[in-house]
């Protein structure tokens, strides 16, 4: 075993994620110089906050939770992939959304295939040999997808921002990709040239009729101990002749969703992370829980929303499948009248969004009298 697998396989052994030493091997390895840019109202030239910021965990929380850990169950799923996607969707008002995994997600609407935070390596992390390992394959082969025309990149976290997937993506199909303001620089380092970088707010186009807009999320970013919050992390709204359908990629709960809703009415489709969210005290500043989720679908006025961002890889003490659970838990107590609809779908499943049949019943789920309590999972060890 060579000298780096060796401390790779110590540091995985002394923590059961090797976090610490994930991001200390991760400073020697990735070196960024970091975004620097016009000051503005969420940026002060080299570092962006949240809309509503938050004290961030000391070192000795991250140690007090790995070391006090109630680890829910997982284990590994060989499932075989599903059949390719069709190569378009280009009927008219036709949206189809595929997960593949974690939060990569195929959108398939007006003859454009956009893909999100693609991730379709064994391992995540600054190296190929230390990082998270995945539980379950890609729903989809990589051989197997669909042209893809545009790559949404919501920050630059090793689980959303695979750079050997990346180059894959550049060198089968040479996508347009399109991400917040910063991330452009570490493409760039990687071969991949022409990114579309993008402040809160703002918008491209990406086809005839199609643009992307990013928008503000409660997170942070950085793949090192060096470049903590120096690039943007976003969500994206993608705007189609007809419908509209928003990606949030990775959030803690805020009060941004009420700032998106105020901009867009309601949304066809929101795709919206459902975990890690336990031990709640440390995930809830950066990660919403299941009924975070559904809290966010019935603001947006979302007519169909997908979870993600479980399942895939163990990023908390919430078991392989406990996010799911919770969420249909929190869903099914509910007045009929508040529920949103949300379509679980497994790796490689696939969905023909309906069209918004019903925006009266949306209005009616938002209402204050819906909100989820908080208390969506029965553990005790938070």
């Amino acid at each position: 075993m060579s000298a780096r697998r060796a401390v790779g396989e110590v540091a995985r052994r002394a923590l059961p994620h090797g976090w610490i030493a994930f991001f200390l091997l991760g400073c020697a390895t990735v070196p960024l110089a970091g975004y620097r840019g016009a000051i503005s109202d969420h940026f002060d030239g080299e570092h962006s906050p949240n809309i509503q910021p938050f004290q961030e965990q000391a070192v000795q929380d991250v140690i007090a939770w790995q070391f006090a850990r109630g680890r829910g169950e997982w284990r590994r799923i060989d499932t075989p992939p599903a059949p390719p996607p069709p190569e378009r969707v280009t009927g008219r008002g036709e949206v189809r959304v595929t997960f593949v995994d974690h939060a990569t997600v195929l959108i398939q609407m007006g003859g454009l295939n956009i893909l999100t935070d693609p991730v379709f390596s064994e391992r995540v992390g600054p190296a190929p040999w230390l990082g998270q390992r995945r539980f379950r394959p890609p729903g989809i082969r990589f051989a197997e997808l669909p042209p893809i025309d545009v790559v949404l990149l919501s920050h630059d976290h090793y689980d959303h921002f695979d750079i050997p997937t990346l180059q894959r993506l550049e060198r089968a199909f040479h996508p347009k990709f399109v991400t917040g303001l910063g991330n452009g620089e570490l493409l760039r380092s990687a071969g991949i040239g022409g990114a579309q970088e993008l402040d809160w707010w703002q918008e491209a186009p990406v086809a005839e009729g199609v643009q992307v807009r990013a928008v503000p999320t409660q997170h942070w970013s950085g793949r090192t101990l060096t470049d903590h919050c120096r690039t943007l992390w976003a969500g994206f709204v993608i705007e189609g002749r007809s419908d509209t359908v928003f990606f949030a990629g990775d959030t803690g709960w805020g009060k941004f969703y009420d700032l998106i809703h105020r901009r867009y009415a309601r949304f066809r489709l929101a795709i919206l992370p459902i975990a890690p969210f336990i031990p709640r005290w440390y995930m809830h500043r950066k990660h919403q829980s299941p009924a975070d989720a559904v809290h966010a679908a019935q603001l947006l006025h979302a007519a169909t929303s997908i979870p993600i961002h479980w399942g895939t890889f163990e990023l908390g003490d919430d078991g392989q499948h406990e996010a799911v659970d919770s969420l249909n838990a929190t869903i099914a107590e509910l007045p009929a009248r508040c529920r949103p609809a949300f379509t679980v779908l497994p790796n490689g499943g696939s969905l023909d969004v309906p069209p918004i049949a019903d925006p009266e019943r949306l209005m009616s789920a938002a209402d204050r009298s819906c909100v989820p309590p908080k208390s969506e999972s029965r553990r005790t060890s938070w």
